[in-house]
């Protein structure tokens, strides 16, 4: 056994202290990584992009409001003016009602339509369909709905 102990030192005697070059080595490669990066950092410029919103006009726009009114049975009103049946899917009256007013609209400038949809609580969401493909057949291009009061 003492043969042994003399040529080697043992593992508690070697004490090589605290190593300072591999943590200099990290250091530089962090320093490297953030110098390298720091080129490849583009310089952001403004966008000449035109948003959409509203745009200022002298002009005041008058708006013609519509409520189209769907009740529980099926029956459509335009302004409380009953102009569907529950069994027409066509709306055909409504249709011609609209289309009118989208064209008295053009000949008036600065005219908007806004129409209105309230739909009942328990009325068919058919209905509320056909409505919508009424309206999109006479080319109404601002819908929205409302909830009925209770």
């Amino acid at each position: 056994m003492s043969h042994q102990k003399k040529g080697r030192k043992e593992v508690d005697a070697v004490h090589l202290g605290f190593q300072i070059a591999p943590m200099i080595d990290v250091v530089f490669v962090i320093m490297l990584f953030f110098m390298v990066m720091a080129g490849a950092v583009q310089v952001e410029h403004e966008l000449n992009l035109k948003l959409p919103g509203t745009v200022p006009n002298d002009k005041p726009v008058s708006v013609e409001e519509t409520q189209v009114r769907i009740l529980d049975s099926g029956e459509v009103l335009l302004n409380d003016e009953p102009v569907g049946e529950p069994g027409d899917a066509k709306l055909v009256n409504l249709t011609a009602t609209m289309l009118r007013l989208v064209e008295s609209s053009k000949a008036t400038p600065d005219s908007q339509i806004v129409v209105t949809i309230v739909a009942d609580e328990l009325a068919p969401y058919q209905r509320v369909i056909n409505v919508l493909n009424s309206l999109s057949i006479a080319k109404v291009k601002n819908v929205t709905f409302e909830v009925p009061p209770q």
